[in-house]
């Protein structure tokens, strides 16, 4: 695997000349910006990064605000850094395309275990790999979707949500199950979440969304 560039926005330069190491010592390029407008800038600049940790309290343009600039050009994976674990604050982020959450005080291991796993799932980091059912066919690789033939624009997190389902075709899924999978490691989450990006899924899926069955009480199965 050649070197993939991450960005990592802080504006404390501690906070990013530690994960600036561990990410360097497991292999990656790393960029560095200090504020919003630095990243945003650097992010349109560079135009080849894999994927952006950002923080989200910062002076000039927040995290939030870099977010929604990005998310307008490109579905490069964003990370969040939140200091607070606010329901809301999540809410937001999954809202505006943010796929994942790490809230400070965080271990090193764990972040550089999270982006390894978020650059496999999104081809950046693994095999090739095609997933079908029912005129539904999943390129794992080039992170693409179509059913029937045509694109299906999805976010990452309905991305791994179909990946996951299509890959456990016919099981009944608790929602704990698909948290653990989906979400990874130590988020902390509730149904909500879940009950939320299934929604977004189905619709985005039409009536392929039909799919997606829900088990009452416990979580869902998809049977394609």
């Amino acid at each position: 695997m050649g070197q993939l560039k991450i960005l990592v926005v802080d504006d404390e330069s501690r906070m990013r000349k530690l994960v600036k190491d561990f990410l360097t010592k497991s292999g990656y390029a790393v960029i560095e910006a200090a504020d919003g407008s630095e990243a945003l800038d650097l992010f349109f600049e560079q135009k080849d990064i894999a994927l952006i940790l950002l923080d989200v309290m910062m002076p000039k343009v927040d995290g939030w605000q870099v977010c929604r600039e990005i998310r307008a050009y490109s579905k490069v994976p964003i990370i969040m850094l939140t200091a607070k674990s606010d329901e809301r604050d999540e809410l937001l982020g999954f809202e505006l395309g943010v796929d994942e959450y790490i809230s400070k005080p965080f271990s090193p291991k764990i972040l550089v275990a999270r982006v390894e796993a978020i650059l496999r799932r999104t081809g950046q980091g693994g095999q090739e790999e095609i997933l079908e059912a029912d005129g539904i066919v999943m390129d794992k690789n080039a992170h693409r979707v179509t059913i029937d033939g045509k694109d299906v624009e999805l976010s990452y997190k309905e991305f791994e949500l179909l990946a996951y389902f299509m890959e456990n075709k016919g099981a009944a899924l608790s929602r704990e199950k698909i948290l653990n999978n989906v979400w990874n490691y130590d988020y902390f989450g509730d149904a909500r979440t879940i009950d939320t990006h299934v929604k977004k899924l189905r619709s985005k899926m039409g009536e392929k969304g039909d799919l997606i069955k829900t088990i009452w009480g416990m979580g869902y199965k998809f049977e394609g």
